[in-house]
């Protein structure tokens, strides 16, 4: 049976290592410095929708929303933004782009309906005809 050497872990790949943990401090840094730690002080780590509470052990489930969706608009005082959990916050963007789809028109120039079902159209002559 063949055997196979295991590299050396020692010289430059442990100067790569540490240039990469340095490096990801950094980016740390930076980031607590961005809009998600700054909400995460204003606010309470509650879901702005569902009202679920976070601890240290979940708070990576909780998002920053932008409410007005411009993600460079991030005021110091917070007003553009909202705390939502994961599901809550995927939710929202959902939404928006349901909404979008049903503005857009179709190609032929018109927006297509909702629905082409009308179960009610006809109500009123079927109550006239039942007195």
């Amino acid at each position: 049976m063949e055997r196979y050497a295991m590299p050396n872990k020692s010289g430059p790949d442990n100067e790569r290592l540490d240039r990469l943990v340095a490096a990801a401090r950094r980016n740390r840094e930076l980031r607590e410095k961005g809009y998600r730690e700054q909400a995460l002080k204003l606010f309470p780590w509650v879901c702005g929708r569902c009202a679920r509470e976070f601890t240290r052990a979940n708070v990576n489930q909780l998002t920053v929303h932008h409410k007005d969706g411009n993600h460079d608009n991030n005021p110091r005082d917070g007003s553009n933004w909202e705390l939502l959990c994961i599901y809550c916050h995927e939710n929202e963007h959902a939404r928006v782009l349901d909404q979008a789809g049903r503005d857009d028109p179709a190609p032929g120039g018109k927006a297509t309906p909702l629905a082409t079902h009308k179960p009610f159209a006809d109500l009123a002559s079927l109550l006239k005809r039942g007195k």
